[in-house]
C-alpha cells in the first residue's frame, strides 16, 4: 500500500514538473520576438559587407572585435528593453522627456537620416542579391519594397511578428556556407578571443566599422519601442533577457561564420577587398562551389527584407514617441498616420535612391554607417542617463556595478569612434 501512495505521489509530482515546464516554455515563446529580430535585423547587407571585409582582408585575426561587439550588444539591447519594460515608453520619447526637446529633436533628426541611408542598403543588399540570378533591380526593389508595406499594413501584430521570425531562419544559410569551406577552426576561436591590431588606418576602420554595424543604434530604438508596443510588463523580464541573449548570441554566431567563409576561401587567395555582399557572394563559387555561392546570396536577400521590415518601424516608432502620437502595428492606418507615414517615407525614398541609375550606392552606405556611428555615442550616453534616474527607472535603476560596466563599454565605444574620426580625417 505505501508503495502504490509513493508511485502515486511520484507521478502526480511528475506531472506537476511537466505542467510548470510547459508554462515556462509557453511564458517565453509569449514574450519571444524583440530581441531576436533586433539582433538579427544587424545582421542586413552593411553588417554582412562588413564582415565579409573582415573575413577577407584580415582572415581570421580581428574575430575578437566581433566578439566584443556582440557583448556590447547584449548588454545595452537588454539596457533598452528593460527601460522600455519599465517605463513603457519608447527611446526617443524619454530623452525628450528627461534631456529636452531640443536633444530629442536633433537625435531623431539624425537618426531618420541615416536609417534613409541604411534602407537605401537593404533596398541595394535585394538588387545585388537577386542580381546574382538574373533578376534585374527595377523588378526586384519594386516587388520587395511592395511585400514589405503588405506585411506592415495588412500584417496585425501578432502575424507580422510571426513572419519576421520565420524569414529570420534564413540566416541558417550562412552557418551552413561556413561548413563548406576548409575552415580552419583553431585559428578561428583564436582569432575570437585573443586581440590582435594591425597597425594600420585600414585594420582600425574595419574594426570600428564592425562594432558599429553590430551595435546600431536603430536596433537599440527598436527593440525598447517593440517591447511596448508587444505590451511586455515586468514580470515578463526574466524571459525578456533569455530572448535578448539569444537574439544577440545568435546575431555573433551569424557574424562569425561569414568571417570564416570569406577568411577561408577569399582571404586565403589573396582576395583581400570586398566593396559589397554580394561580390562576396559571386567570388565564392569558383572558391567554395555553386552551393556557398547561392547560401550566401539567398542569406543576403533574406537578411535585407527583414531588417527592410524592421528599419522604418524603428524610424517610425521613434518619430511617432517624438510627437506623442499613437504608433502600433495593431493599430490601423487613420489612428496612426503619422506612424505609418514615416514608414512608408522611409521605405520609398530607400527604394527610390536604390533605382536612381548610376547611384554611388557605396558612398551611401559608408555615409550611414558614419551617421550611425556618430549617434551611437550620444544615444547610449542617454541611455545611461535614462537608467541610472530613479524617477524613471525606480526600484530597476542601475546600481553602481551596472553603471560602471555601462561606463566602461561607452568608453571603449568612444575611442574606437574617436579613432575612426583621426583616421578617417588626419591620415592619409
Amino acid at each position: 500500500m505505501a508503495n502504490t501512495e509513493e508511485i502515486t505521489t511520484v507521478r502526480a509530482t511528475d506531472k506537476a514538473g511537466r505542467r510548470f515546464t510547459r508554462a515556462r516554455f509557453l511564458a517565453l515563446l509569449a514574450v519571444l520576438g524583440p530581441g531576436l529580430l533586433a539582433g538579427l535585423a544587424d545582421d542586413d547587407p552593411a553588417g554582412i559587407t562588413t564582415y565579409s571585409q573582415l573575413g577577407a582582408g584580415y582572415g581570421y585575426q580581428l574575430l575578437w572585435v566581433l566578439t566584443i561587439s556582440t557583448a556590447a550588444l547584449i548588454l545595452f539591447q537588454q539596457l533598452g528593453a528593460r527601460i522600455g519594460v519599465v517605463t513603457g515608453q519608447g527611446l526617443v520619447g524619454l530623452i525628450r522627456q528627461k534631456f529636452g526637446a531640443r536633444a530629442a529633436t536633433l537625435a531623431i533628426i539624425a537618426l531618420v537620416i541615416a536609417n534613409i541611408g541604411t534602407m537605401a542598403a537593404e533596398f541595394a543588399g535585394i538588387a545585388a542579391g537577386l542580381e546574382l540570378f538574373g533578376v534585374s533591380k527595377y523588378i526586384s526593389v519594386p516587388i520587395a519594397g511592395l511585400v514589405v508595406s503588405l506585411l506592415v499594413l495588412r500584417g496585425g501584430f501578432r502575424n507580422i511578428e510571426r513572419i519576421l521570425l520565420v524569414l529570420s531562419a534564413v540566416f541558417i544559410c550562412y552557418v551552413i556556407a561556413g561548413f563548406q569551406t576548409h575552415t580552419d577552426w583553431f585559428a578561428a576561436i583564436q582569432g575570437a578571443v585573443i586581440p590582435s591590431m594591425p597597425p594600420t588606418r585600414d585594420a582600425v576602420l574595419i574594426a570600428t566599422a564592425t562594432l558599429g554595424t553590430t551595435l546600431a543604434p536603430w536596433g537599440l530604438a527598436f527593440i525598447q519601442s517593440y517591447v511596448v508596443d508587444k505590451r511586455l510588463t515586468v514580470s515578463d523580464m526574466k524571459y525578456l533577457r533569455i530572448d535578448v541573449w539569444v537574439g544577440a548570441l545568435l546575431t555573433g554566431i551569424i557574424g562569425f561564420f561569414v568571417v570564416v567563409t570569406c577568411a577561408a576561401t577569399l582571404h586565403i587567395n589573396g582576395m583581400t577587398v570586398i566593396t559589397d555582399a554580394s561580390q562576396a557572394a559571386a567570388a565564392l563559387q569558383p572558391l567554395a562551389g555553386q552551393f556557398a555561392t547561392v547560401l550566401f546570396a539567398v542569406g543576403l536577400i533574406g537578411a535585407a527584407l527583414l531588417a527592410a521590415s524592421i528599419l522604418p518601424l524603428s524610424t517610425a516608432y521613434s518619430v511617432a514617441d517624438l510627437t506623442g502620437q499613437p504608433a502600433g502595428l495593431d493599430d490601423k492606418v487613420k489612428q496612426a498616420p503619422l506612424f505609418y507615414g514615416t514608414f512608408a517615407l522611409v521605405t520609398v525614398v530607400g527604394m527610390a535612391i536604390v533605382l536612381i541609375p548610376g547611384a554611388p550606392l557605396v558612398p551611401i552606405l559608408i555615409l550611414s554607417q558614419v551617421l550611425n556611428a556618430i549617434l551611437l555615442l550620444p544615444l547610449l550616453i542617454f541611455m545611461y542617463g535614462i537608467a541610472r534616474d530613479k524617477r524613471l527607472m525606480g526600484e530597476f535603476r542601475a546600481r553602481r556595478g551596472m553603471a560602471i560596466v555601462y561606463l566602461v563599454a561607452i568608453v571603449v565605444i568612444a575611442i574606437s569612434i574617436l579613432a575612426l574620426a583621426y583616421f578617417t580625417f588626419f591620415v592619409h
